[in-house]
């Protein structure tokens, strides 16, 4: 384990402490939630009685949210507050959709949203109607615009300078010799942006950068279509290393270097278990790991504390950001970690994330013997 990752986790361990005991569909298609067992009090005190939280997720195309992000928030909320009714909605990448999920949310009596905006500009309405409600919400991985009460994600900037530094590390020598692509991020999710702003800021001055697209809702077909047209654009023998700021997207853009007989860099983000063998296979060099548990743990922890009527101390919200509408928003932003061939089994392995077996299926034997995981 990372000493970042460590830092995480003990913080996150503190803050659980301190809280006392403690972390797809349309409207019509949410579910509920129940309790376990067990009793908790929220920071600062006071014990969590039936409250009811909205958890609303942006879109299932990447993994991470139906896998990872929804079962562990409502475990942390389910073992702070058992009594709570936890209401879910995923949003399937329609931000319409999600405005009216925030509408049945108010309806339904939800006293504290945990929201992953699709478009972060458009649900400000939607944050305003809540706000004027006297709902809290709880911005999650992506920065809603509106009077949020908190906000908690990673370093955005970071994850992109820091996949910016590895492509620019991989391309090497070669960096004179050609020219790389960009396949950015959504351009209605603000943290493609600043991932974006990242990359540019550890690339620009020592690769030059022949073609870039900013890919609407992720889509990995889409980046396909993009890279394939950059790789034509710029020569394939010209290519030199491609950035995708996503792994679902490196998917689409691993499938148009492999079409065009290339074998260059290759970024992406999240340790999705197909980024992790790709990179085990060579056909994508980096990941960025984010640790789904302490941000999910941290967003329980906020969810309770906001559902008790109490203030989130400095150990939940340790700095501020500032929104899209100039709203000044808690925050609590954790640090991102980079995975290549060489860590995959102190990171994503070592911290249970995936299992050996599960990345080392029989297509990648071979590959795991050589990286060591086999």
């Amino acid at each position: 384990m990372s000493n970042r990752l460590r830092r995480v986790l003990a913080v996150t361990a503190v803050v659980s402490l301190g809280l006392g005991a403690a972390s797809c569909g349309s409207a019509k298609q949410s579910s509920s939630g129940g309790g376990s067992s067990g009793s908790a009090a929220a920071s600062g005190g006071g014990a969590v009685g039936a409250v009811r939280i909205g958890l609303l997720l942006p879109e299932s195309k990447t993994t991470r949210y139906e896998q990872f992000d929804r079962p562990l928030i409502e475990k942390k909320i389910k073992e702070l507050a058992p009594d709570a009714q936890i209401d879910y909605y995923n949003a399937n990448q329609d931000a319409t959709l999600q405005q009216t999920q925030v509408d049945t949310a108010l309806t339904k009596g939800d006293k504290v949203l945990i929201l992953d905006a699709v478009d972060a500009k458009s649900i400000q309405s939607s944050v305003q109607k809540a706000h004027d409600a006297g709902v809290k919400v709880l911005a999650y991985d992506r920065l809603a615009q509106g009077p949020a009460d908190a906000y908690v994600s990673f370093d955005n900037h970071k994850v992109g300078e820091l996949q910016g530094q590895a492509l620019v590390a991989a391309v090497g020598g070669k960096a004179n010799a050609g020219e790389i692509f960009m396949i950015n991020g959504s351009p209605t999710d603000p943290n493609a942006a600043d991932f974006k702003a990242g990359a540019h800021s550890a690339i620009d001055g020592k690769l030059k950068i022949g073609k870039e697209y900013d890919t609407p809702q992720w889509d990995p077909n889409t980046a396909n279509q993009e890279a394939a047209a950059a790789i034509t654009a710029i020569g394939g023998p010209n290519v030199v290393g491609a950035y995708s700021a996503n792994d679902g997207m490196a998917a689409g853009v691993a499938t148009a270097l492999k079409a065009a007989g290339l074998s260059v860099p290759l970024t992406g983000q999240d340790a999705q278990l197909d980024g992790i063998q790709r990179i085990v296979a060579g056909s994508q060099t980096m990941t960025i790991y984010k640790p789904f548990k302490p941000e999910t743990d941290i967003a329980g922890q906020m969810a309770v504390a906001l559902a008790a009527g109490k203030a989130l101390d400095a150990g939940l919200v340790p700095t501020t950001v500032t929104n899209g509408s100039g709203n000044k928003v808690p925050a609590n932003l954790i640090t991102p970690i980079v995975v290549n061939k060489d860590n995959i089994k102190t990171t994503v392995v070592q911290d249970g994330l995936y299992t050996v077996a599960q990345i080392c299926t029989p297509d990648y034997a071979d590959a795991c013997k050589s990286a060591g995981l086999q």
